[in-house]
């Protein structure tokens, strides 16, 4: 999970991911195999300089509402499918 003091909407993002998927002007959440370091970093070298940011590993599906459309939906099927992958 990302989130920025910054329009994610308005963000050229093309770091290190499969996915990156923007729930709210400064909220995605991102689906990579990246630590969370490189992610981290990867996001601030993208945002102008003194965006204030945090980046953080997300277990399940958060409660959440008033999203973008499908954010639900990609979060639901992300879940899946990392429960998937450690089986």
């Amino acid at each position: 999970m990302v989130w920025a003091d910054a329009d994610l909407f308005e963000a050229d993002l093309p770091g290190p991911w499969r996915e990156v998927v923007i729930a709210a002007p400064g909220l995605a959440f991102v689906d990579s195999d990246e630590t969370l370091s490189r992610v981290y970093h990867e996001m601030k070298w993208s945002l102008p300089e003194g965006t204030a940011l945090a980046v953080a590993l997300v277990a399940g599906v958060p409660k959440a509402k008033g999203l973008a459309p499908g954010t639900q939906a990609w979060l639901r099927r992300a879940s899946e499918d990392e429960a998937a992958d450690t089986r």
